[in-house]
């Protein structure tokens, strides 16, 4: 067994590789660039080294400094996490030329799986389902325009050595081909340095659903059964599960027999997993084999038992591979939501800064019901540019799908971020979608239900009620002890029952607050003498970021964030400021004048911190109504800002190369035009 490893990657899946090599008594060695100085990877290894500049090309992509730092550490393996170094045949080549073992898989199925193009005519030899589509690399938008005509629109535009969603577009029309070709190889070569594309047939109504693989590279491979990630955004996965709830026992062993054929004829070892595309009738196709770690492994961990990382570990050592195939049963249900560094009401433009606040739900198992929480960050640390914007991965697991949801549902209501942009409302509102809730979903999930992007969910009226009365409660609270501390109204103590009206977003409602010794009693009385009563129970006080308590004994759990003369409440989606007034106040409330926001429509406002990689357009030029104004890069991804009217450009105040931030002017507008 290995003495030292050393992690070739950052953030989450280093933490995470790091937990499972010291529960294994191996020690670590931490890389970092310039940017990570202060990560919560670099404190947790045994060891760190610098290894250059923040850009990944000029640090964690450099195969010399790897190695050297591996030399300079007497780490006797590497592992590379995802991403970066991971699927990379000459760092697998140069670790083995200095002796030391590469916790990842062989070079041949590097070579191969790496390669989509050449993946899946392998695919096709291994008799393994495959999508229509070209076989060869295309190599002009005439070109590209072509081929999706012989093969039908719509189409998948992907790049050869694309992963994580980048490098990929759907292109429904003919004009849409040549445009998103030339988005999808820029997006390609900035990624990956390699920017062959090839062209797929898109299947309508997909599901994405992967095997996991394990193989020892010795003959021995065994498959974990499924995980579904069909909730993607931009062919970004968001939210996984595992099981399946779409497949059928019949389905789950062919594709599962499919992907260990597969990985034998590549003569597969370590952790792999062979990902295939869906249609309604349950028909699967092959999509691409990562060979290397998912993000996603977590999900399969928690159904199955079973630690990938210590297999991973154990495979790269010599050892066979012990587990046997009818030994993995599958227990329970495990979802797992992707916490990003996004603003999702603003089109889930990257954010970045620094995590003033970060105290994620509680982890642990507790009545058969699990939280886990991967991450690679902490209170006081900093979002990059430079990076993916991945905050987390927040994984529940229970007995059943619906366990494992109403369990992920609360722990995000717990998982409180301020400082930086974040997507937890969007995660909560997908699960409590009703499609999600019945297991109808597909990759266009999100395009279908949220095709003007996430403008928050609308609370009902009983969700009104409940917030409102949160909120009175924490009023009541907070009243009590200010004039318990400081004297105010003589020290007197606020009554036993005193009649406030909340007013949530746009809901008003008048109620009567009644408190008992353990007990807040709060009523509500509507105009026609109906009554909605609540028995809330918790122990929030004054400061503390979510009120977590029972309602009519339900648990229930809201984010909390102080707003002039009342809060700003987080719960399920529903982002929304709670106000409660005395009688007098309230009628006093209504008689405040509205204050607008301020015009900005006359400004091309930078949507996030990010890179002018182009400028479109001139001075004085006349543009219509959807043409590109410029592109911004943020986080490794190209984003296109086009007008939204016809109009005149006043001034250009950016320039390409230059670092801009969220919300700074791009260019001014002169005038409309008709």
């Amino acid at each position: 067994m290995f003495k030292k490893i050393l992690i070739a990657n950052r953030g989450e899946i280093a933490c995470r590789i790091i937990r499972t090599a010291h529960d294994m008594g191996i020690g670590t060695v931490a890389v970092y660039s310039d940017a990570d100085r202060d990560a919560l990877h670099v404190s947790m290894a045994d060891e760190a080294v610098n290894i250059g500049p923040p850009a990944s090309a000029e640090s964690y992509l450099r195969i010399e400094k790897i190695v050297k730092a591996c030399k300079d550490t007497g780490a006797d393996a590497v592992h590379p996490g995802y991403g970066f170094l991971s699927e990379n045949a000459a760092f697998a080549k140069a670790l083995d030329k200095e002796g030391i073992a590469f916790i990842g898989p062989n070079v041949r199925a590097i070579e191969v799986m790496g390669d989509k193009i050449a993946s899946k005519a392998f695919a096709e030899k291994a008799k393994v389902n495959t999508v229509p589509g070209s076989a060869e690399e295309i190599e002009t938008a005439d070109d590209a325009v072509r081929v999706a005509m012989d093969i039908g629109l719509p189409v998948m535009i992907k790049a050869s050595a694309g992963g994580g969603g980048k490098g990929m577009r759907v292109a429904h029309s003919k004009d849409e081909v040549g445009e998103r070709f030339a988005l999808a190889r820029s997006e390609a070569r900035a990624s990956f340095g390699d920017d062959r594309i090839f062209i797929e047939k898109f299947i309508v109504q997909p599901r994405h659903i992967e095997i996991q693989v394990l193989g020892d590279g010795q003959g021995n491979v065994i498959h974990l059964a499924e995980r579904e990630c069909s909730i993607q955004r931009r062919n970004q996965k968001v939210i996984e599960e595992a099981p399946s709830s779409f497949l059928d026992a019949k389905t789950r062993k062919s594709m599962g027999e499919q992907a260990v054929a597969l990985a034998k004829a590549v003569e597969y070892r370590s952790a792999g997993t062979v990902e295939f595309i869906v249609d309604k009738d349950r028909n699967f196709y092959f999509l691409e084999m990562n060979t290397r770690l998912q993000v996603e492994h977590p999900v399969t961990e928690l159904i199955t038992g079973v630690d990938l990382v210590e297999q991973m570990i154990r495979i790269a050592s010599g050892e066979k591979l012990k587990l046997k195939q009818d030994e993995i049963k599958i227990t329970g249900w495990a979802i797992e939501s992707r916490i990003y560094a996004e603003d999702p009401y603003r089109s889930f433009l990257p954010s970045t800064g620094r995590l003033v606040r970060y105290q994620p739900p509680v982890e642990g198992s507790r009545h058969c019901l699990t939280i886990r929480n991967d991450t690679g960050v902490y209170e006081g640390g900093e979002i990059s540019i430079y990076y993916d914007p991945m905050i987390a991965k927040l994984v529940t697991h229970g007995p059943d799908r619906e366990s494992a949801t109403t369990h992920m549902i609360q722990a995000l209501d717990a998982f409180y971020i301020e400082g930086i942009g974040h997507n937890i409302p969007f995660l909560s509102a997908v699960m409590g979608h009703e499609r999600w809730l019945s297991g109808d979903i597909s990759t266009g999930f999100i395009a279908e239900e949220f095709p003007d992007g996430f403008l928050g969910v609308a609370p009902d009226e009983a969700t009104n009620r409940l917030l409102g009365a949160v909120a009175a409660s924490m009023d009541h609270l907070s009243n009590s002890r200010r004039r318990a501390i400081s004297g105010q109204m003589g020290g007197k103590q606020v009554n036993f029952s005193e009649n406030r009206v909340v007013v949530v977003g746009d809901y008003r409602a008048r109620m009567t607050i009644t408190r008992e010794p353990d007990v807040l009693l709060i009523t509500f009385a509507d105009n026609d003498d109906s009554v909605d009563g609540f028995e809330i129970i918790s122990d929030w006080v004054p400061g503390d970021p979510v009120w977590t308590g029972t309602v009519n004994s339900e648990p229930v759990a809201v984010q909390v964030n102080n707003v002039l003369n009342g809060y700003r409440l987080l719960h399920r989606g529903i982002d929304v400021e709670a106000h409660t007034y005395t009688e007098r106040e309230a009628e006093l409330q209504l008689l405040m004048p509205y204050k607008e926001p301020p015009d900005t429509s006359g400004q091309l406002l930078c949507p996030m911190p990010g890179l002018v990689v182009s400028i479109a357009v001139e001075t004085g030029q006349a543009v219509k109504t959807g043409q590109t104004l410029c592109v911004v890069e943020a986080m490794k991804m190209e984003n296109v800002l086009k007008a939204e009217r016809d109009c005149v450009i006043a001034a250009i105040l950016a320039e390409p190369g230059e670092k801009l931030a969220v919300d700074q002017i791009i260019m001014e507008f002169e005038k409309s035009i008709g």
